[in-house]
């Protein structure tokens, strides 16, 4: 998986921020905190829908052969560490709404209501990193699009299986 962003890391953090109910105060708790993380909102700028490890590599691999640039994505390597799941758990940002919408086996969405444990764009926290950064253009995966690379990505891992 290769790391890309777009506009620079000041950018993603003044959209990321933007998200929060208190934008001044949460950037300077967020850039003071030692370990780089913060909860964010989901549901006001975007929703995150957090695809299982054993199906989100590839995914993301299909999705940015679909696409020139795809919304931000986090992984988790939590589970992967400790020995439970060899490919960590990825969270795609789409937009507000998609997860009131979204049913899939395995997959969580993250809407209106919830929180997601964000790090600092440009680190790695808690297991927790960016593998696409935000750029602070809003871009966010098209869900649509993201299904369609879900489904591209099980139907190649099942050819293999098969093989």
């Amino acid at each position: 998986m290769k790391e890309t962003g777009g506009q620079g890391v000041g950018a993603g953090v003044d959209w990321l921020v933007s998200a929060a109910p208190d934008p001044d105060d949460w950037r300077r708790r967020w850039e003071s905190d030692p370990r780089g993380v913060a909860l964010f909102p989901t549901g006001r700028h975007w929703d995150v829908l957090v695809l299982p490890g054993r199906i989100a590599g590839p995914t993301l691999d299909v999705l940015t052969r679909l696409t020139d640039r795809p919304g931000p994505v986090l992984a988790h390597f939590g589970a992967a560490r400790r020995g439970r799941n060899p490919a960590p758990r990825m969270g795609f940002f789409v937009p507000p709404g998609s997860s009131e919408r979204w049913v899939g086996t395995g997959t969580h969405a993250a809407g209106p209501g919830a929180w997601v444990v964000l790090p600092y764009p440009g680190r790695t926290a808690g297991g927790v990193r960016w593998v696409v950064l935000p750029d602070g253009s809003g871009t966010l995966t098209d869900p649509a699009l993201l299904e369609l690379s879900m489904h591209e990505a099980a139907a190649v891992a099942a050819g293999r299986a098969r093989e």
